[in-house]
């Protein structure tokens, strides 16, 4: 059933016309494309989630590229970003090879599903108040499909910040949320997912030295480690 549910969900967010700012941008980046992707036809719509709904782990980023995931239509797919991430998510066995560039690919993920608190490739990687709030349901039914979710990595301040919220729409006690910082780790409670965070790898924060590989390395290792020490969880809990 919950296979069934982000096949679902994943239908409903390609087909979204919510946010009018976000159509126009995608449409125009689809038809204007840019040099090196010329011939390609690009996806030019929201950007579902990857994976398995049996994943333990959750990797949450902020938006699809303009010319990644908008254009290949899968996250952290075709972009420097993906380049980053991909290469570590493989050391860590994350998944069964080190490159992520299109549907086609042959990539497999274990364990895990990928996915971003906005659907749409943003203007300048800045999406408004409101497209977060359009997107947010999204993220919770995302949330309660994976039924033996163990962990949840959020990358960038951002995802952390929406991840929280839409954590508060479900019922249970709230827990304070500290600030954000690279490295934390809020371990779960009354049956719900572990928490860590990480600095988004955009490539202005690698070529910044800002996530360095050493950084990526170790986050993706703590998750590793997270979810040896955690049973498997038979549903979901409220975090």
């Amino acid at each position: 059933m919950s296979e069934s549910n982000l096949a679902t969900i994943s239908s409903e967010i390609s087909s979204c016309q919510a946010c009018p700012r976000l159509v126009a941008y995608r449409e125009r980046i689809s038809r204007e494309k840019i040099r090196r992707f010329r011939n390609e036809e690009y996806w030019g719509q929201p950007v579902p989630g990857f994976g398995s709904s049996e994943a333990r782990l959750w990797i949450l980023g902020l938006a699809p590229a303009a010319h990644g995931g908008n254009r290949t239509g899968r996250v952290f797919t075709g972009d420097k970003s993906g380049d980053f991430l991909f290469r570590f998510l493989f050391e860590a066995g994350f998944c069964n090879q080190p490159t992520s560039s299109a549907k086609n690919d042959g990539l497999v993920l274990h364990d895990l599903y990928l996915s971003a608190v906005v659907r749409c490739a943003p203007p300048d990687n800045k999406p408004n108040p409101s497209e977060f709030d359009n997107c947010r349901p999204f993220l919770l039914r995302e949330f309660l499909s994976l039924s033996r979710l163990s962990l949840v990595l959020v990358l960038g301040a951002l995802a952390y910040r929406e991840y929280a919220k839409m954590i508060s729409n479900i019922p249970g006690p709230i827990r304070k949320w500290p600030p954000f910082f690279h490295g934390l780790f809020i371990p779960g409670k009354q049956d719900g997912p572990s928490l860590l965070a990480s600095y988004h790898p955009s490539a202005r924060n690698t070529q910044t030295r800002r996530l360095t590989p050493a950084m990526m390395s170790e986050v993706l290792s703590h998750a590793r480690r997270i979810l040896s020490d955690t049973p498997p969880r038979k549903q979901n809990g409220t975090g």
